[in-house]
């Protein structure tokens, strides 16, 4: 029995991987971080981190009571998902995205860095809606208090190998430069605007199967 259920809780590590790509989106997290002090990076990541552990766990816990309770679909939270992220690469691919660092009021500056790790990197990028909805199907399937732990605890070890990863971008930095990091922003800017567009186009299409 013990084996079946590390085989469970090993799948589900597996599909958050597929689901969230963590390394796919380790270039997202050196352009939003790339007009950073190396502490304020490593805060990020510790942030964003802590952030989706806390949303996938929550979502856990009680992810589908709350859409139920306000009649929010999966699909809504594509397209609200999606939006975000269009607003985010519009300011990444005019090179505004780092402004705040121009700010003369160092305490909305903080408070800046501090929303990146929750916004965008926690969600929608992270714990998006695969991941979330990934977490709320495996939930429901295996309901006992045992599984909920087990699950709970592959959301931790998840979450800090992602902060391991995330620590590693001041590498990336030093070795890329201001110069290739800014390209890196554009590149990343649009790829976020068509994957913002996927994003909408998906829940777009569940929200209305008649003009898939």
């Amino acid at each position: 029995m013990q084996t079946i259920e590390l085989a469970i809780f090993l799948q589900f590590f597996l599909g958050l991987v597929a689901a969230v790509n963590p390394v796919g989106i380790m270039p997202v997290f050196v352009s939003l971080t790339g007009h950073m002090g190396l502490e304020d990076k490593r805060k990020t990541a510790a942030t964003a981190s802590i952030a989706v552990a806390v949303i996938l766990i929550v979502s856990l816990l009680a992810g589908q009571m709350l859409l139920d309770m306000f009649s929010i679909s999966l699909d809504s939270f594509r397209i609200a998902g999606g939006l975000l992220l269009l607003s985010i690469a519009f300011s990444m691919m005019s090179g505004k995205l780092g402004e705040d660092k121009q700010n003369k009021q160092e305490q909305s500056e903080y408070v800046s860095r501090e929303q990146i790790g929750v916004v965008p990197l926690a969600m929608p990028l992270l714990a998006g809606p695969g991941a979330i909805s990934s977490t709320i199907v495996y939930g429901s399937r295996y309901p006992t208090a045992l599984d909920t732990l087990g699950i709970a605890v592959t959301i931790i070890l998840f979450c800090l190998c992602t902060w391991l990863l995330f620590r590693s971008a001041p590498l990336i930095v030093r070795f890329l430069g201001q110069t290739g990091i800014n390209v890196i922003t554009r590149i990343m800017g649009l790829i976020l605007a068509a994957l913002g567009i996927e994003f909408i186009a998906n829940g777009l299409r569940g929200l209305f199967p008649a003009f898939a």
